[in-house]
Protein backbone atom coordinates (compact mmCIF):
# COMPACT_ATOMS: atom_id res chain seq x y z
CA UNK A 1 0.00 0.00 0.00
CA UNK A 2 1.32 3.36 -0.78
CA UNK A 3 1.65 5.60 2.10
CA UNK A 4 1.84 9.28 1.01
CA UNK A 5 -0.10 11.22 -1.32
CA UNK A 6 0.16 10.50 -5.42
CA UNK A 7 1.48 12.23 -7.79
CA UNK A 8 -1.05 14.14 -10.13
CA UNK A 9 -0.27 13.57 -13.89
CA UNK A 10 -2.47 15.34 -16.27
CA UNK A 11 -2.44 12.60 -19.12
CA UNK A 12 -0.54 9.67 -19.69
CA UNK A 13 2.34 11.45 -21.85
CA UNK A 14 3.85 12.86 -18.79
CA UNK A 15 4.27 9.15 -17.57
CA UNK A 16 5.79 7.77 -20.64
CA UNK A 17 5.97 4.28 -22.27
CA UNK A 18 8.45 3.43 -19.49
CA UNK A 19 6.94 2.75 -16.22
CA UNK A 20 8.30 1.81 -13.37
CA UNK A 21 7.75 -2.10 -11.75
CA UNK A 22 5.06 -1.53 -8.70
CA UNK A 23 3.84 1.74 -10.11
CA UNK A 24 0.02 1.38 -9.35
CA UNK A 25 -1.63 4.32 -11.54
CA UNK A 26 -5.36 5.25 -11.35
CA UNK A 27 -7.07 7.53 -14.11
CA UNK A 28 -10.43 9.22 -13.33
CA UNK A 29 -11.86 9.85 -16.77
CA UNK A 30 -15.01 12.10 -18.33
CA UNK A 31 -15.63 10.14 -21.21
CA UNK A 32 -14.28 6.99 -23.25
CA UNK A 33 -12.50 8.68 -25.77
CA UNK A 34 -10.11 9.45 -22.63
CA UNK A 35 -10.13 6.58 -21.15
CA UNK A 36 -9.29 4.73 -24.53
CA UNK A 37 -6.71 7.48 -25.85
CA UNK A 38 -4.52 6.74 -22.24
CA UNK A 39 -5.30 2.96 -22.31
CA UNK A 40 -4.30 2.86 -25.94
CA UNK A 41 -0.78 4.44 -25.37
CA UNK A 42 -0.44 2.62 -22.35
CA UNK A 43 -0.64 -0.84 -24.05
CA UNK A 44 0.65 -0.21 -27.36
CA UNK A 45 3.77 1.31 -24.81
CA UNK A 46 4.18 -2.24 -24.19
CA UNK A 47 3.49 -4.12 -26.68
CA UNK A 48 5.78 -2.41 -28.93
CA UNK A 49 8.21 -2.51 -26.15
CA UNK A 50 8.06 -6.31 -26.13
CA UNK A 51 6.60 -6.89 -23.09
CA UNK A 52 2.84 -8.33 -22.30
CA UNK A 53 -0.42 -7.22 -21.42
CA UNK A 54 -3.17 -8.27 -19.24
CA UNK A 55 -6.27 -6.03 -20.21
CA UNK A 56 -9.30 -6.55 -17.72
CA UNK A 57 -11.98 -4.41 -19.24
CA UNK A 58 -15.32 -4.15 -19.97
CA UNK A 59 -16.34 -5.77 -23.33
CA UNK A 60 -17.22 -2.32 -24.61
CA UNK A 61 -14.07 -0.80 -23.68
CA UNK A 62 -11.82 -4.17 -25.01
CA UNK A 63 -13.87 -3.60 -28.24
CA UNK A 64 -12.96 0.22 -28.71
CA UNK A 65 -9.34 -0.05 -27.04
CA UNK A 66 -8.72 -3.24 -30.11
CA UNK A 67 -10.04 -1.10 -33.07
CA UNK A 68 -7.79 1.80 -31.99
CA UNK A 69 -4.62 -0.56 -30.92
CA UNK A 70 -5.48 -1.92 -34.92
CA UNK A 71 -5.53 1.41 -36.45
CA UNK A 72 -1.31 2.30 -34.82
CA UNK A 73 1.31 0.74 -35.56
CA UNK A 74 0.86 -2.19 -32.86
CA UNK A 75 0.80 -5.80 -34.23
CA UNK A 76 -1.98 -6.95 -32.01
CA UNK A 77 -2.84 -10.43 -34.14
CA UNK A 78 0.92 -11.05 -33.85
CA UNK A 79 0.51 -10.06 -29.69
CA UNK A 80 -2.73 -12.17 -29.46
CA UNK A 81 -1.25 -15.35 -30.79
CA UNK A 82 2.03 -14.88 -28.30
CA UNK A 83 0.28 -14.21 -25.62
CA UNK A 84 1.49 -11.14 -25.01
CA UNK A 85 -2.38 -9.21 -25.22
CA UNK A 86 -3.84 -11.23 -22.62
CA UNK A 87 -7.67 -9.51 -22.59
CA UNK A 88 -10.54 -10.69 -19.79
CA UNK A 89 -13.97 -9.21 -19.42
CA UNK A 90 -14.12 -7.59 -16.29
CA UNK A 91 -17.04 -8.33 -14.95
CA UNK A 92 -16.29 -12.39 -15.49
CA UNK A 93 -13.37 -11.93 -14.27
CA UNK A 94 -14.64 -10.16 -10.65
CA UNK A 95 -17.24 -12.86 -10.61
CA UNK A 96 -14.77 -15.41 -10.32
CA UNK A 97 -12.85 -14.46 -6.99
CA UNK A 98 -16.11 -12.03 -5.11
CA UNK A 99 -17.22 -14.06 -2.00
CA UNK A 100 -20.29 -12.85 -0.60
CA UNK A 101 -19.48 -9.53 -1.63
CA UNK A 102 -16.37 -9.44 -0.81
CA UNK A 103 -12.70 -9.82 -3.23
CA UNK A 104 -11.42 -13.38 -1.78
CA UNK A 105 -7.63 -13.13 -1.30
CA UNK A 106 -6.71 -16.47 -2.34
CA UNK A 107 -8.78 -16.87 -5.60
CA UNK A 108 -7.79 -13.29 -6.72
CA UNK A 109 -4.53 -13.77 -6.08
CA UNK A 110 -4.76 -17.52 -8.35
CA UNK A 111 -6.17 -15.91 -11.28
CA UNK A 112 -3.42 -13.09 -11.18
CA UNK A 113 -0.85 -15.30 -10.83
CA UNK A 114 -2.65 -17.67 -13.43
CA UNK A 115 -2.33 -14.33 -15.74
CA UNK A 116 1.06 -13.70 -14.90
CA UNK A 117 2.51 -17.30 -15.63
CA UNK A 118 1.09 -16.54 -19.36
CA UNK A 119 2.58 -13.31 -19.85
CA UNK A 120 5.91 -14.13 -18.16
CA UNK A 121 6.66 -16.40 -20.53
CA UNK A 122 10.55 -15.97 -21.90
CA UNK A 123 10.94 -13.53 -19.30
CA UNK A 124 8.58 -10.92 -20.72
CA UNK A 125 7.94 -8.13 -18.71
CA UNK A 126 3.88 -6.97 -18.04
CA UNK A 127 1.66 -4.45 -17.80
CA UNK A 128 -1.75 -4.86 -16.66
CA UNK A 129 -4.99 -2.32 -16.91
CA UNK A 130 -7.96 -3.46 -14.65
CA UNK A 131 -11.29 -1.98 -14.80
CA UNK A 132 -12.97 -3.97 -11.98
CA UNK A 133 -12.53 -1.86 -9.08
CA UNK A 134 -14.44 0.27 -11.54
CA UNK A 135 -17.38 -2.15 -11.51
CA UNK A 136 -17.10 -2.63 -8.02
CA UNK A 137 -17.28 1.36 -7.43
CA UNK A 138 -20.45 1.71 -9.82
CA UNK A 139 -22.24 -0.89 -7.91
CA UNK A 140 -21.65 1.19 -4.90
CA UNK A 141 -19.10 -1.29 -3.53
CA UNK A 142 -16.67 1.38 -2.19
CA UNK A 143 -15.22 -1.15 0.73
CA UNK A 144 -15.08 -4.25 -1.42
CA UNK A 145 -13.28 -1.55 -4.38
CA UNK A 146 -10.49 -0.43 -1.75
CA UNK A 147 -9.83 -3.65 -1.03
CA UNK A 148 -9.52 -5.04 -4.68
CA UNK A 149 -7.16 -2.13 -4.87
CA UNK A 150 -4.97 -3.62 -1.77
CA UNK A 151 -5.34 -6.49 -3.12
CA UNK A 152 -3.58 -5.60 -6.95
CA UNK A 153 -0.74 -3.73 -4.67
CA UNK A 154 -0.17 -6.53 -2.73
CA UNK A 155 0.40 -8.40 -6.18
CA UNK A 156 2.00 -5.89 -7.47
CA UNK A 157 4.91 -5.49 -4.74
CA UNK A 158 5.37 -9.11 -4.74
CA UNK A 159 5.56 -9.48 -8.18
CA UNK A 160 6.68 -6.51 -9.82
CA UNK A 161 4.68 -5.28 -12.98
CA UNK A 162 2.77 -1.72 -13.18
CA UNK A 163 -0.77 -1.44 -12.75
CA UNK A 164 -3.21 0.63 -14.17
CA UNK A 165 -6.97 1.16 -12.95
CA UNK A 166 -9.53 3.71 -14.00
CA UNK A 167 -12.92 4.92 -13.06
CA UNK A 168 -15.75 7.37 -14.87
CA UNK A 169 -15.60 10.44 -12.68
CA UNK A 170 -19.18 11.10 -13.24
CA UNK A 171 -19.79 8.10 -10.46
CA UNK A 172 -17.79 10.42 -7.13
CA UNK A 173 -20.33 12.52 -7.36
CA UNK A 174 -22.67 10.02 -5.30
CA UNK A 175 -20.09 8.46 -3.32
CA UNK A 176 -18.84 9.38 -0.08
CA UNK A 177 -15.26 11.51 -0.09
CA UNK A 178 -13.43 9.24 2.34
CA UNK A 179 -13.30 5.95 -0.26
CA UNK A 180 -11.79 8.56 -2.74
CA UNK A 181 -8.91 9.56 -0.65
CA UNK A 182 -8.38 5.91 -0.14
CA UNK A 183 -8.53 4.73 -3.50
CA UNK A 184 -6.13 7.83 -4.77
CA UNK A 185 -3.75 6.56 -1.30
CA UNK A 186 -3.43 2.92 -2.77
CA UNK A 187 -1.83 4.70 -5.93
CA UNK A 188 1.70 5.88 -6.69
CA UNK A 189 -0.06 8.48 -9.53
CA UNK A 190 -3.58 9.75 -10.58
CA UNK A 191 -4.53 11.21 -13.80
Amino acid sequence: MTSSIPRPCSDFSEIGAEIAASEHIAQFYEDDDVLIDTLSAFVSGGLNAGESTIIIATPRHLQLLERRLVDTDVDLAGAILEDRYIALDAGASLASFMVKGWPDEERFTNLVNRLLGRATVKNRQVRAFDEMVALLWARGESAANVRLEHLWQKVCLSRPFPIFCAYPKARFSRQPRAPLHEICAAHSRVI
